[in-house]
């Protein structure tokens, strides 16, 4: 039987995206996610579950509790508060319901045990969880410009190093990795019992790992499942997927 991996949703609580799609209505609230996530799940021999954001994130424990692994998707950014910053001019939309939601997810599905893959935003999420910190706004902080948003989301962009031999990421790709960039915030102080795995070419921390005997806990700042023409970047959702089974 093929493993169940939940993939966590973005959450919009402004009709404004409702509007944008010409769907519902005032005052509602949206789960939604890219199609690039279920795919590279798929592809990977994985059975994508959408795990929609609730009032209680208690409520999701159960189906956690069903599911062989997570993925902890991208999105907007993370409340600063979070890691006892103040939010900066640099700093993007925060949604503080969906950050409950998230770590929630991720901190319950860790304690079960299960393998977890964190993309873009689930980096961030995985750093936070475990007391780490992020860096609100490469650009303001005199860091090269990481959102290229002028290319196709599939085109690499630049090279990733990984650092740790030692590391999932080294077994799957080896010393070097070919990726895309869309984000502008990233890791700056990695959290308790979590080790940077991989940096870009520019010294912007690319790939963590929790260490502590864990299964497969993973996170990457670029955007595998949008690599969606790369046999190489669909290698890690076959791990992923594999320590999932």
């Amino acid at each position: 039987m093929k493993p169940l991996i939940g993939i966590t949703v973005n959450y919009d609580p402004l009709y404004d995206f409702g509007r944008g799609i010409q769907m519902g209505n005032v005052g509602g609230d949206w789960d939604y996610i890219s199609g690039d996530y279920v795919y590279g799940v798929e592809r990977g021999g994985g059975v994508p579950v959408l795990l929609p954001r609730t009032l209680d994130p208690e409520t999701l424990h159960p189906m956690i509790d069903a599911l062989d692994g997570v993925l902890v998707s991208g999105g907007c950014d993370l409340d600063p508060s979070l890691w006892n910053e103040r939010i900066t001019g640099g700093s993007g939309r925060v949604i503080p319901k969906r950050d409950v939601y998230d770590l929630d997810v991720l901190r319950y599905a860790y304690q079960q045990g299960k393998p977890i893959l964190c993309i873009c935003r689930g980096i961030q999420v995985l750093n936070v969880a475990f007391g780490g910190s992020l860096i609100q706004d490469l650009p303001s902080e005199g860091a090269p410009e990481h959102n290229i948003l002028t290319t196709p989301r599939q085109l690499p962009v630049h090279s990733v190093s990984v650092t740790d031999k030692d590391s999932w990421l080294y077994r799957i790709f080896g010393e070097t990795v070919q990726t895309n960039s869309f984000h502008h915030q990233a890791v700056r102080a990695v959290g308790k019992n979590t080790r940077v795995t991989a940096v870009s070419e520019d010294g912007v921390i690319e790939g963590i790992e929790v260490s502590g005997g864990h299964p497969f806990v993973v996170g990457v700042q670029w955007h595998p499942e949008k690599m969606f023409d790369s046999e190489i970047q669909l290698k890690l959702f076959k791990a992923f997927v594999e320590a999932c089974g």
